[in-house]
């Protein structure tokens, strides 16, 4: 069993930063990939960036790219992905989903394993 819980979310004035956390527990091969997706009020989810288990391929969305930055600590009793967050405007506002899975999910479909989800509102 996999669990995902996040945390870092909150609210922040346009162009301010912001740092996600995501602690995985359970089966670590079961996260070999993990990531974010987020999701706007009215709109579906959508992927955001995400890594691989030893931090040597990274994937980012084109609307992120340059501005959002994901990292990975992964060692014996420990497997967080984090989520650097520079450059916000209010086209990033939305609830941010941690994802994981054993492979590169080209959508929120190929995702197996979801967190509760944080709410990220960037003010003009």
């Amino acid at each position: 069993q996999v669990q995902l819980m996040e945390s870092g979310g909150g609210l922040v004035q346009d162009g301010g930063s912001l740092r996600l956390s995501c602690s995985a527990s359970g089966h670590t091969f079961a996260t070999a990939i993990m990531g974010w997706f987020r999701q706007a009020a009215g709109k579906e989810r959508e992927f955001v960036a995400a890594i691989n288990w030893n931090s040597s391929g990274t994937r980012y969305a084109d609307s992120v790219k340059g501005r959002f930055t994901v990292s990975r600590d992964y060692a014996y009793g420990r497997n967080t992905v984090f989520l650097q967050m520079n450059s916000l405007n209010f086209e990033d506002t939305g609830v941010y989903y941690c994802a994981g899975g054993k492979s590169w999910p080209r959508d929120a479909s190929e995702v197996e394993y979801w967190g509760q989800g944080t709410q990220v509102t960037v003010s003009s």
